[in-house]
């Protein structure tokens, strides 16, 4: 090994084939940092994260031996998500934590990050829940964790914004129940990648909770409605409805029917439209020199790379 290569920090990603996480792990390349991963298909992870990041095999939900990868890792991001996995996620989730970070602490590993999603600690929705109980195991059991918490991300293949573009482009009219009326902030994944690659160089943020959005705060319906916009077509019509019609569980299983991502993760993620994701606590934010764009500049920035893709 080299002195320069000796001088660079090694960080280790778990849950770095994702979309955030293959994105993270570029940045830090970029950094200058050792990139190290941890992928249950060694073939597919080369093929997406490239020659330079050093892959290690685990399957997390198997409780793999994790020394060897933790070997001389300063920083561990903790990216794994088992939604859409099975209807114990939750269960496995939170175990796969626990394990990780008892083998973080064991190897001296310096921080954990984490990114999980705004809303309530408790009684939300259940993939709400299940985020806040994943970070509670990697806070309880390993290193200091600095806690990214974040609602829809803005970002070609996310979840998130595979159903929020589903929506706007089939469906002409969308329900208004009494409880689809909370209020959200989205956030572009270009600045959620931003405050991961700084949160080791900011050395207040270990430790802490760090709550995450974009400039806009809005209600769900109107995120759809501005991205109707941004894409040139008329925002849906909207019918108000009692809630027992267009109740939590109807408004589930119809985004779970149009999405062009996973069925499964798509109600889920309805589910929680009810609970208020929205930053409560700017605090940790302001540790960051980072501002995060308009919604509109995100989302004109994610059709940018779609349309790259389609073209490429």
């Amino acid at each position: 090994m080299s002195a320069a290569t000796a001088e660079r920090p090694t960080y280790l990603v778990a849950g770095a084939t994702g979309v955030i996480g293959r994105r993270l792990a570029a940045a830090l390349r970029g950094d200058g940092v050792l990139v190290r991963a941890l992928v249950r298909d060694p073939e597919r992870g080369r093929a997406i994260l490239g020659p330079e990041v050093e892959l290690f095999e685990a399957d997390l939900d198997a409780a793999p031996d994790l020394a060897p990868a933790m070997e001389g890792v300063r920083v561990a991001y903790f990216l794994v998500h088992m939604l859409g996995s099975g209807p114990d996620y939750a269960r496995r989730e939170v175990a796969a934590a626990e394990h990780f970070a008892k083998a973080a602490k064991a190897a001296g590993v310096e921080r954990v990050v984490y990114l999980g999603g705004l809303g309530p600690d408790e009684g939300g929705s259940p993939h709400l829940d299940s985020r806040h109980h994943t970070a509670e195991a990697l806070r309880r059991w390993g290193p200091p964790l600095t806690y990214f918490r974040a609602a829809m991300i803005i970002g070609p293949h996310s979840e998130s914004y595979e159903l929020l573009r589903s929506i706007s482009g089939r469906l002409p009219a969308l329900p208004e129940p009494g409880w689809l009326q909370s209020r959200t902030q989205p956030i572009g994944i270009r600045d959620v990648v931003a405050y991961l690659r700084e949160a080791p160089l900011v050395p207040e943020s270990a430790g802490r909770e760090i709550q995450i959005g974009g400039p806009d705060v809005m209600r769900h319906l109107d995120v759809i409605g501005r991205f109707s916009e941004e894409t040139g077509r008329r925002p849906a019509f909207r019918v108000p409805l009692p809630d027992r019609i267009a109740s939590p569980g109807v408004v589930a299983a119809a985004a779970a029917s149009v999405t062009s991502g996973s069925p499964a993760v798509a109600a889920e993620l309805s589910r929680g439209l009810g609970d208020d994701t929205s930053v409560s606590d700017p605090s940790g934010a302001e540790l960051f020199d980072i501002q995060p764009e308009p919604l509109n500049v995100a989302i004109q920035r994610a059709l940018f790379e779609q349309e790259a893709e389609s073209d490429g």
